[in-house]
């Protein structure tokens, strides 16, 4: 495929997810607008902190780095185009937890990375093929690949907050086994 075809698909694949989650936030803000104002939870746990720089750097940073090095200064289209849409929609994701959090101030912040991160997997498993079994983009696959790990494991975490999140409350063990 050319890759301005592959640009040109990317454009209407991301495009569509887009529109589709953020119709989707919009429908549950409307449906949820008599609710309490949501605010994080506060302080956050110190792993927490670990965790996230963790994901800055390797999320973030070194595909940054490998986009703007391979990508833009040597001119590689195909590392370009799987991680220039890559950042798009990182963008577009922290662009929709600002927007809930901050001005929405609505618990449907908690659900933007769970419509996101799964989309997030399914791009980076398309960048693989994308990248195809090229031995010169070897390494790129490892990325993609070392992406997809962390991407999961943050989605695990994410998953793993949820009771935190909202606020669940907490039963003592002491005290369910009276019950």
């Amino acid at each position: 495929m050319i890759f301005s075809n592959i640009n040109l698909y990317l454009l209407l694949e991301n495009l569509l997810f887009f529109v589709v989650a953020t119709s989707f936030l919009a429908v549950v803000n409307w449906g949820w607008k008599n609710t309490k104002p949501f605010t994080l939870p506060l302080p956050l746990p110190d792993w927490y902190k670990i965790w996230f720089l963790t994901v800055q750097i390797l999320g973030g940073l070194l595909p940054l780095v490998v986009m703007l090095l391979w990508g833009v200064f040597w001119g590689d289209r195909q590392v370009l185009t799987v991680l220039g849409w890559y950042f798009i929609m990182l963008g577009l994701q922290i662009l929709s937890e600002i927007v809930t959090l901050r001005n929405l101030q609505n618990v449907i912040w908690v659900m933007v990375p769970y419509l996101y991160l799964p989309y997030r997997f399914w791009q980076l498993y398309e960048g693989l093929t994308i990248i195809g079994s090229d031995t010169d983009l070897l390494w790129i696959r490892y990325l993609l690949i070392l992406e997809l790990v962390v991407w999961i494991v943050n989605y695990a975490l994410d998953v793993s907050q949820l009771p935190r999140l909202l606020r669940w409350e907490v039963i003592a063990s002491d005290q369910v086994s009276q019950n």
